[in-house]
């Protein structure tokens, strides 16, 4: 691969603002481990949040949760992956130095503007949102197009299909449409599934097979391409809802034994010794799990969206925070398989996801309790994260290359 960076330039550059993964990874991360606790503490004990209730008048609560967890949280670990990615695959340069810093600026105000406890104008953090997905996608965009890699621009189509979702969900905020709010959610949880759908079936059988000095075994076509179509169409029906339930609550099914079978010949069985690899295979096998689970219980309202969050913490964000650690020792020059130890991080996500999205469906008396184990398991893990990796991500590359 060519050096498309100039030494003297990098040397000169603050090691966090040297590609997209450095700021992103760490910010979202720090969000995440944030989030979560402030939602609980505001949502089950109000008399002990940090804001007063008057703060919760112009960004309803129930509409701050899932946004900033799907556009702040999600979004920044898919805009670092991706801008990181997109240099590989292209031999483009990527963002950095001040353009990654003023991308990341967007983001990070967007977040703040929805914490403020003043009344600012819902189109202020629309705008910076706005700008940091634009950017990402026009970045991403740029680089493929340039080498005609039509292989991958999927991927800036993909970002501004979420900018524009985004600008709904603001929409929903101002009218106090809560009914679209909901729709745009799940719309935005499948967007996300479909990613995973894409970059999953891409990483983590050959991950595994490295690792294991194995063969990849060859996709099948028969799953691949039902399973793309279905994925899409769940993105587009939760917005649109244009087709029967009955039909819906079949595709659901039919995704879930696909995934199941796509999965099972990645060989997850011989990487349990490795954590780094297990952690994939984990939060994959959560989607099937989901999947299968919401066709089981699609005429339940609640136990559907408690499995939503299965799908959202064991899966989302659990392949989040393996991706994140996987690529931020890569990335800075170490050995991926010597990193910090995150096994415990590891294992706080899922029972999360357990305490969360399963227990209220068998012992919904209890609920309460099973969301403040949901949220100090949550907590947990993407504290280790910042807890070994800030100082991972602030340096520069421990072999002194660019990056």
């Amino acid at each position: 691969m060519l050096n498309i960076d100039d030494p003297s330039k990098v040397a000169k550059t603050p090691a966090i603002w040297r590609l997209g993964f450095r700021p992103f990874f760490l910010g979202g991360a720090i969000i995440a481990a944030l989030y979560i606790p402030l939602w609980v503490l505001t949502w089950l004990l109000p008399a002990y949040s940090l804001f007063e209730d008057t703060f919760w008048s112009p960004i309803l609560p129930l509409w701050w949760h899932p946004h900033e967890l799907l556009f702040g949280f999600a979004m920044a670990i898919v805009s670092g992956f991706l801008l990181t990615a997109v240099q590989n695959w292209t031999n483009q340069p990527s963002l950095k130095n001040w353009p990654l810093a003023l991308t990341f600026s967007c983001w990070a105000l967007a977040r703040l503007s929805l914490l403020i406890p003043t009344p600012l104008p819902i189109i202020l953090p629309a705008v910076f949102d706005i700008l940091f997905l634009g950017i990402v996608g026009s970045t991403l965009w740029r680089s493929i197009y340039k080498v005609k890699q039509w292989r991958n621009i999927g991927f800036p189509l993909m970002i501004i299909v979420a900018l524009c979702i985004n600008i709904l969900s603001y929409y929903s905020l101002y009218v106090r449409d809560f009914i679209l709010a909901h729709q745009i959610w799940q719309s935005m949880l499948w967007w996300l599934s479909l990613l995973i759908t894409i970059v999953g079936g891409r990483v983590i059988g050959f991950f595994t097979a490295m690792r294991l000095n194995a063969i990849k075994q060859p996709a099948l076509p028969w799953v691949e391409y039902p399973l793309l179509l279905i994925m899409l169409t769940l993105v587009l029906q939760a917005l649109f809802e244009l087709l029967p339930s009955a039909f819906i609550q079949v595709l659901l099914f039919i995704a879930g034994v696909l995934h199941l079978i796509r999965a099972s010949r990645w060989m997850p069985l011989k990487s349990f010794r490795e954590p780094l690899l297990w952690s994939l295979h984990i939060a994959y096998f959560t989607l099937p799990i989901s999947l299968l689970m919401m066709s089981w219980y699609f005429n339940d309202e609640f136990a559907y969206r408690c499995l939503l969050h299965l799908f959202a913490i064991g899966g989302m964000a659990m392949l989040c925070l393996s991706m994140i650690s996987r690529v931020s020792l890569g990335h800075t020059g170490r050995n991926i398989y010597q990193g910090p130890n995150m096994r415990i991080a590891f294992i706080c996500l899922p029972l999360a996801a357990i305490f969360r999205a399963i227990m209220p469906i068998y012992f919904p008396s209890q609920t309460h309790l099973w969301l403040w184990f949901a949220a100090v398991f949550w907590f947990g893990s993407f504290a280790i994260f910042v807890y070994h990796y800030t100082k991972i991500l602030t340096r520069p590359r421990v072999d002194g290359r660019p990056g």
